[in-house]
């Protein structure tokens, strides 16, 4: 299925009810837009208060290799559970339409996993859980247009695992809010099994920034976005 290019999808997600977090092989992510440029998109703001939807022009989509991706990454769910990340919630508070508790409580249920880094390395995905390596060799699947129940649309890349360890999910699905070959400096991903059944996923996104930047720095970035 390499390269494989995949047309509009015309089907409206519906809200997913929470995943319990087990085995890391079982979840699936999304997450809110911080990067920009002019063939972005902000595949999160049904999450938040907007009254125009955000459409996606698939005449600006392109295919992404798993390069844009390599690097070596960390999860920011520990930096929400220490108090690194409260100055971006209460920056969030002040034009958003939830208190700081009620998205202290949202990205919870978002960035919420057991893998605490990722390294990506050519075509290999490693995931490390309690710092023990899961790694598969994953290919280009081509990418998904969705459009969500608010109206707004977003892009997800998909590769296909194609060897590795027999523990290393079957698909990965990244949403960074880029539409064109670019390096991603944080991103969204989703992993498991069903290729489908990840697409209907919203409500929890595991989130990662490069691994040699501090708490500080990730909470920098985000508010200044």
């Amino acid at each position: 299925m390499s390269n494989r290019r995949y047309l509009l999808l015309h089907f409206i997600i519906k809200p997913a009810a929470v995943i319990a977090i087990g085995a890391w092989v079982t979840l699936a992510t999304q997450a809110p837009a911080q990067t920009s440029n002019s063939a972005t998109t902000d595949t999160h703001k049904h999450e938040h208060h907007n009254h125009k939807p955000s459409l996606v022009d698939e005449a600006d989509v392109q295919a992404r290799d798993l390069s844009d991706w390599e690097n070596n990454w960390q999860s920011i769910y520990p930096f929400l559970q220490d108090g690194t990340l409260d100055a971006v919630l209460a920056h969030k508070a002040e034009d958003g339409d939830k208190t700081v508790e009620e998205y202290r409580a949202y990205y919870n249920t978002g960035y919420t996993t057991e893998v605490e880094r990722i390294l990506i390395d050519g075509s290999s995905v490693t995931f490390f859980q309690d710092g023990k390596p899961t790694q598969g060799q994953y290919e280009n699947d081509g990418y998904e247009i969705l459009t969500y129940e608010s109206g707004n649309q977003g892009v997800r890349y998909v590769f296909e695992k194609s060897g590795g360890d027999e523990a290393a999910p079957q698909f990965i699905q990244f949403s960074d809010h880029i539409m064109v070959p670019t390096k991603s400096d944080h991103y969204h991903l989703y992993w498991g099994d069903d290729r489908a059944k990840l697409l209907t996923e919203v409500t929890n996104w595991p989130t990662y920034f490069p691994a040699d930047l501090s708490g500080a720095e990730i909470a920098q970035s985000m508010i200044a976005h």
